[in-house]
């Protein structure tokens, strides 16, 4: 899967999955992002439940994969967490949407899988990678802000499982001095940032996505939130820890999941110095356009 050879990976997942229905193996009382549910049975013609055991930022990466598998079903459920409930209704194809929760699901259905298996039971490549989910949602108001300032959100800490992903506050300090950009917390849920920064952060993700395409720049690490800004197809540079995730790969700076995203990687393990510092050019070069467009605009010239 980091080499991009999404061949292979299948082949090594057709043999585990074997062992494992040899073996019987049972994961009924493991944590819900460990649990498998697919045991290798075709699905065409079946009615499906899907069920999103992982995080958000799983959801809105891997939900794209729903509508190629209803291609092949007779019917599809959704079972999803209770804050992307709203964001997966009304997809194509998709004939039922509840809300994941402790109690279970009363869903009647053939075969049960888990969001992550899709890739796997679909024999997903490289080249097959669909789109983002487009959600619904209303264009977004220009917020007043000063003149010329690149308006740029950041979200900076991960999950509390991983913290490799995570920046040190400490780090963030060189890109509070930039002059001309205004800042604005898009952590989820919110928190204070440890430089001045606007409170973008909140608990909807409807509003916070509302609120993202309100910025000119998307910077992220390696958690939901920079899933839902690749999904909303907003300028993204996610931050990456060494060793990373397998869905980035290796060695390269974009990723077929999502168009608008840049990849800003670790060369040393723990080490982010690297990492802010091509944050800080970028940010720096983008906020000198937005200056100068801003420039060329009131002195009556046409700014490139």
């Amino acid at each position: 899967m980091r080499r991009g050879d999404f061949t292979a990976a299948w082949e090594v997942s057709d043999a585990i999955l074997r062992q494992r229905v040899r073996d019987g193996v049972r994961c009924h009382g493991w944590p819900r992002h460990l649990q498998f549910l697919w045991n290798g049975r075709p699905l065409d013609g079946l009615r499906v439940a899907v069920h999103c055991y992982h995080g958000l930022g799983d959801t809105l990466q891997f939900a794209r994969l729903l509508p190629m598998l209803r291609r092949s079903v007779r019917h599809l459920s959704v079972v999803v967490q209770p804050q992307l409930l709203g964001w997966l209704r009304g997809i194509p194809g998709v004939d039922r949407v509840e809300a994941l929760s402790e109690a279970g699901t009363d869903i009647e259905c053939d075969a049960h899988v888990e969001l992550m298996e899709l890739p796997h039971i679909l024999r997903l490549s490289l080249a097959d990678i669909p789109p983002p989910l487009q959600p619904r949602m209303r264009s977004p108001t220009r917020a007043r802000g000063i003149a010329g300032a690149l308006r740029v959100g950041i979200a900076w800490r991960s999950g509390d499982w991983d913290a490799s992903r995570s920046l040190p506050d400490a780090a963030l300090a060189p890109l509070a001095a930039v002059p001309g950009v205004r800042w604005a917390s898009l952590q989820y849920p919110a928190c204070t940032p440890p430089f001045a920064a606007e409170a973008a952060g909140c608990r909807d993700i409807a509003l916070l996505a509302r609120r993202m395409q309100d910025l000119d720049l998307v910077v992220s690490v390696d958690t939901m939130t920079a899933h839902l800004a690749g999904t909303l197809g907003l300028p993204t540079l996610t931050l990456l820890p060494q060793p990373c995730d397998w869905r980035w790969m290796e060695r390269r700076e974009d990723t077929p999941w999502y168009p608008t995203m840049r990849l800003l990687r670790q060369s040393r393990a723990g080490d982010w110095t690297d990492v802010v510092e091509r944050v800080l050019a970028e940010v720096r070069i983008r906020a000198d356009r937005a200056r100068g467009a801003e420039s060329g605009f009131v002195e009556g010239r046409v700014s490139m």
